[in-house]
């Protein structure tokens, strides 16, 4: 007997379509910019560590903003007594940085995390991923000095899981995935984050108060510290498949227009740090925020995200082609370095302090290249 003729479909995914090569001005950036991105460039993107010389190890040591930041750590391993304070665009310096944005930049300066004011650091970190009620570590939340009222119950476990996912983020990124510590607080932040996500307060977050369009108290959306945490656990992300795909679900969502406040006791707080939707849905985003906007893609990148996200993708590609012949990026308009307005973008941008010559193009150069690598994507140097 003759076997009818049923097409064979394949279980099999369809192969991802083949990436073309990014340019990458290594030789460029290694006279151009400053040592930590020389280091970075090298280690990270060209990946030639097996090929240099052990003295260049020591490079981002050398930077002399990265020895000024370093020196102006407490002796107990913080910086002026704050977690995520951040310098004002207007500032110069480190002025007001907080413990957190300390040790994330000093890791995008290519510092490793067993280098003295990283370690030095590390202990206080550790301590905010415990359920620990100490007052003191409440840092910038704590009461001011004679204050006449201590804050609400739920502004302190508020302000208690911030701080954690905060830590978390600077930990993942000096690469204790492996840690216990930083994996219970992962867990534990994520089976929260997936009994909002699943909810009915995850599909309709907003409620009315007077006039006031405002968040649930009971709406636990992802922060971009918990992103950011989650970004540098790769292990810990294979191993929690569902809990991603809810949240690149979320994401992708459109971003709601109304301001993020949020209900917390018997107050109405802002909460900035909450991602609720899609922050670079459409070009104008892009030209609104430029390193903020790279910066998200460089996390989506890291999350995964990237290559299954046609929008983000295109607006990466178009990032890829502001870049010339020599594989440097330069911007549409004007002759100016970006500059971003949000704060949690300034543990990696700029990490070149000069803002003239040809070199104030090398953070956005470097950073093209970084998420190149990070999504998989072919590396031609030039």
């Amino acid at each position: 007997m003759t076997a009818p003729n049923v097409p064979i479909v394949s279980t099999f995914p369809p192969p991802l379509p083949t990436l073309s090569a990014v340019k990458f001005p290594l030789g460029w950036l290694l006279e151009h910019a400053s040592a930590s991105i020389q280091y970075r460039a090298t280690i990270d993107v060209a990946r030639l560590g097996s090929r240099v010389s052990s003295d260049f190890q020591f490079l981002p040591y050398t930077f002399k903003p990265s020895i000024e930041l370093a020196l102006s750590q407490s002796a107990d391993g913080v910086w002026n007594d704050s977690m995520l304070g951040a310098p004002s665009p207007r500032s110069e310096g480190f002025e007001g940085v907080g413990t957190v944005h300390a040790v994330r930049r000093m890791l995008e300066y290519g510092w490793d995390k067993d280098s003295p004011p990283i370690y030095q650091a590390r202990r206080m970190l550790f301590r905010l991923l415990a359920e620990d009620d100490d007052p003191q570590l409440l840092f910038e939340f704590a009461p001011k000095p004679g204050a006449k009222t201590k804050p609400e119950e739920e502004v302190r476990l508020m302000a208690r899981q911030t701080l954690r996912e905060a830590a978390g983020a600077a930990l993942a990124q000096a690469g204790f995935e492996s840690d216990p510590r930083l994996r219970g607080a992962a867990r534990r932040t994520l089976d929260r984050m997936m009994g909002f996500l699943k909810s009915p307060v995850g599909a309709k977050p907003w409620i009315r108060i007077g006039n006031r369009q405002v968040l649930s108290p009971d709406a636990f959306a992802p922060s971009i510290y918990a992103l950011q945490m989650f970004a540098h656990m790769p292990l810990f992300r294979s191993e929690h498949y569902e809990g991603m795909e809810l949240l690149y679900r979320w994401l992708t969502r459109p971003l709601p227009r109304q301001e993020q406040m949020q209900v917390v006791g018997r107050k109405i707080v802002p909460v900035p740090l909450l991602v609720m939707g899609d922050r670079l849905p459409h070009r104008n985003a892009v030209e609104d925020d430029v390193p903020a906007a790279l910066a998200w893609i460089e996390l989506m990148a890291r999350l995964g995200f990237l290559r299954r996200n046609e929008n983000w993708s295109k607006m990466f590609e178009r990032f890829v082609d502001d870049c010339g012949r020599d594989g440097v990026w330069h911007p549409h308009k004007g002759l100016a370095m970006p500059r971003s307005s949000n704060p949690w973008v300034w543990s990696s941008y700029p990490l070149e302090p000069s803002r003239a010559g040809d070199e104030r193009w090398a953070d956005m150069t470097f950073r093209i290249g970084l998420i190149a690598r990070l999504s998989g994507r072919p590396i031609d140097l030039i």
